[in-house]
């Protein structure tokens, strides 16, 4: 009864979503961060496939062979010019989200997506490996402004309420790209010597489907009144989005903070170092991006395929059990998405990476005496499922969801910039380092991570306040005591919300 009482009044939360909004976010997703955990997993399969096509290629134009280190730098560029790609892309999308809007900056994207597919695909065909590196660093772009502007749009079109669900959806498609991209790349499917280029060129499709269905939803409300000063289209998004009985609550907030901003226009990424008012914020999103990247979570897919063979899994079959990671991250994505509105951000993320403290523990144990006995291999395995549950819990979900909700309309563009430029710079160098660190410490490399997860959950105790059911403006208000010093806020701020609060 009192469930239907909060659905039917007006000044009640609703604690469901409307259909508009919950197809709203399936919509962003599929063209948004889907395209990055799908073009992160694809590459895996045709590995020994693109070796072939390279050596082919470079025996057909020069009548030699290919060097075999020039081979492993052919490969290294393929692979790792996605990351340089997403670097690109994350210092575009702010940029792109504010001229074109958050829902026209993803549409613009599946362009160059269609394109970058194009490319790969007729890169084996045309006999120029080339294309295949150009394709793949168009698809990097394409990822890394998908990775920016989808948690800034989600973040802005949810209601307090429901914003650490409905921006988990960020989360879920990049874990549900991740294991599609896995189904796919089995050798029974797209992973095969015939029909790998149609595997890489796979992704036109999730950016064509972003293309049919996008349109139909409304532009961001916040973005509309406060950037483009339109309280008609406004009006008229938050009805779709919230329904009759319910926008006008959102509407208030979206004016609180229209007013406290006082016609701040949007800032650039370099403004946010300078801005003492938002000091904190900023350093708090570079420790927790940097986190999500150095946690360890790449050296347990390094050690996955070590265990699974030790724990007596055939070579063949491991592909297979792999799967099961990516369903376990895409488990832990939607169970996170569950808790994140009831249990909180601070709950979730400081639990996350304390267990994955436990198990990093955990495995340098297991793996220092994994031939020694013979159920130590299971305890490693059944470590690796358990680090993978923690992160997806933790950093790997509410890491995103925090990013927007520290700053307010001017500063959180500029902010995804920032933030996705240190991700994917962090992503570039664990992926350039983590094998020099593996050569040197073994299966005590998790002694680093370990350490890290430690101290990143100490960070967060001790400097993030909790965000759930805050308007950004609320949150803003909450770092004043780290920014400013004590109790002091800052001046115009307070005064602009008091002066709207009692009008």
């Amino acid at each position: 009864m009192e469930y239907q009482r909060l659905l039917k009044s007006p000044d009640g939360p609703r604690k469901l979503p409307s259909w508009t909004l919950f197809l709203t976010v399936c919509a962003i997703g599929i063209g948004g961060t889907f395209q990055y955990g799908y073009n992160v997993s694809i590459i895996n399969a045709p590995t020994q496939y693109i070796h072939h096509f390279l050596n082919e290629t470079w025996r057909s134009r020069y009548q030699m062979e290919l060097n075999p280190d020039l081979l492993t730098f052919l490969w290294s560029v393929t692979a790792s010019i996605f990351s340089l790609g997403g670097l690109c892309g994350a210092h575009i999308g702010g940029s792109m989200a504010i001229r074109l809007g958050r829902k026209g900056a993803l549409l613009v994207n599946n362009f160059i997506a269609i394109l970058a597919s194009i490319l790969m695909g007729i890169s084996f065909p045309a006999g120029l490996f080339e294309l295949l590196i150009v394709g793949r660093f168009l698809i990097g772009i394409n990822a890394g402004i998908g990775l920016c502007v989808q948690p800034l749009y989600l973040g802005e079109i949810a209601p307090k309420h429901l914003r650490g669900t409905l921006a988990m959806g960020s989360s879920i498609f990049l874990t549900g790209g991740i294991l599609t991209g896995q189904i796919i790349g089995l050798r029974e499917l797209l992973g095969g010597a015939r029909y790998w280029p149609l595997l890489l060129s796979s992704s036109c499709f999730p950016a064509f489907a972003q293309l049919l269905f996008l349109p139909w939803f409304p532009e961001s409300p916040r973005y509309l009144l406060i950037d483009r000063g339109d309280e008609i289209k406004c009006t008229k998004a938050l009805k779709r989005f919230h329904g009759l009985l319910h926008y006008q609550t959102e509407m208030k907030d979206i004016q609180r903070e229209q007013f406290a901003l006082n016609g701040e226009k949007p800032k650039k990424p370099w403004q946010l170092f300078t801005d003492r008012s938002i000091k904190w914020q900023l350093i708090t999103v570079i420790v927790m991006t940097m986190g999500q990247q150095l946690s360890g979570i790449n050296a347990i897919y390094f050690y996955a395929t070590y265990v699974f063979k030790q724990a007596g899994i055939p070579q063949e079959n491991i592909p297979y059990v792999t799967l099961g990671t990516g369903a376990c991250e895409c488990l832990t994505a939607l169970t996170c998405g569950l808790l994140i509105d009831y249990m909180g951000r601070r709950f979730l993320i400081i639990g996350g990476y304390a267990v994955m403290t436990f198990w990093c523990i955990v495995l340098t144990f297991s793996l220092t005496y994994q031939e020694l006995y013979s159920w130590v291999p299971y305890l490693s395995l059944a470590s690796i499922f358990a680090f993978i549950l923690s992160f997806g819990l933790g950093p790997g979900g509410v890491t995103n969801t925090l990013v927007a909700e520290l700053f307010t309309q001017s500063s959180r563009p500029a902010a995804y910039m920032i933030g996705g430029s240190i991700s994917w710079l962090s992503f570039f160098t664990i992926g350039m380092l983590f094998p020099f660190i593996v050569n040197g410490l073994k299966h005590y490399c998790f002694v680093v991570f370990l350490l890290e997860c430690s101290f990143i959950a100490s960070f967060i105790f001790f400097v993030i306040p909790e965000t759930k059911n805050k308007s950004f403006l609320e949150i803003k208000r909450e770092f004043q005591r780290l920014n400013f010093g004590s109790k002091r806020q800052e001046p115009e701020l307070c005064d602009r919300i008091q002066l709207h609060s009692e009008f």
